[in-house]
């Protein structure tokens, strides 16, 4: 299963109603994602960094991450300074590098952090399920609703029939290379788990309805739009508003 380290806490953030979060989560991410300026994305920047002390998450933690997505970031620094076309920095021959191309890759770095770091703070601090009672209690369609939930539960079992499936065949002696009968073993190995998966699909659909299942799924977890979560809302959007008129000043 997804491991869901930041959930479990008692920080500020982790006592707003859960719709709230999803809601700022997505409006400030949006906002953010829409900024080109250098001074709206720092700004933003330092607003996801706050967001992360608030939530007690662990900036420890959270940098594990965030090395993550900056390692596919890097390739925009080693793509961009030589393709993005503009003032000449350095020359190495017949390569150049070009400030235009430095720029906008720290903007993209910038903007990519402050999203992942916002998203860490109001989404991550809540389990999954409550993810999805959530955008189901926001009017998002029911059934994009389960196809996300149970994607989310299954994909782990279609995992565990994957590993038993190669173990099987290494057992019998397979080892891969670049050769036509690796190749249709590999077939057969999808096939097979595309026919499995549509077997654990129907026994899934009939137990659901054996338990009476109707489209609809409960939750336990009592939302509610109590004060704390009203200041938080308007909090966020007054600093992404704040954020989005910087981006109009210095962009004119």
């Amino acid at each position: 299963m997804i491991e869901e380290p930041f959930a479990s806490g008692n920080s500020i953030i982790h006592r707003i109603d859960p719709r709230f979060r999803v809601t700022a989560a997505l409006f400030y991410s949006f906002s953010v994602a829409l900024c080109y300026e250098f001074q709206p994305l720092i700004s933003a920047f330092a607003v996801s960094l706050a967001s992360v002390f608030l939530s007690g998450v662990g900036l420890k933690n959270v940098f594990k991450r965030l090395i993550i997505v900056n390692g596919f970031i890097l390739l925009f620094w080693i793509i961009l300074p030589l393709t993005y076309k503009g003032n000449i920095v350095y020359s190495l021959g017949p390569i150049n590098v070009y400030l235009a191309g430095i720029v906008f890759a720290a903007k993209i770095t910038i903007k990519s952090n402050a999203i992942l770091l916002v998203l860490i703070s109001f989404i991550a601090t809540m389990t999954f399920a409550t993810l999805g009672h959530s955008l189901s209690r926001l009017k998002i369609p029911e059934k994009l609703v389960f196809l996300l939930m149970i994607t989310y539960r299954y994909i782990f079992v279609i995992q565990q029939e994957y590993e038993k499936i190669i173990r099987s065949i290494k057992i019998r002696g397979f080892k891969p290379k670049t050769t036509l009968h690796t190749y249709k073993t590999f077939a057969y190995v999808i096939g097979m788990l595309l026919i499995k998966a549509s077997e654990r699909a129907d026994r899934v659909y009939n137990a659901m309805r054996c338990r009476g299942f109707k489209g609809k799924y409960y939750s336990l977890t009592d939302f509610k739009a109590d004060t704390k979560s009203w200041v938080f809302a308007i909090l966020v959007f007054g600093l992404t508003t704040g954020i989005i008129l910087m981006e109009f000043v210095f962009n004119g």
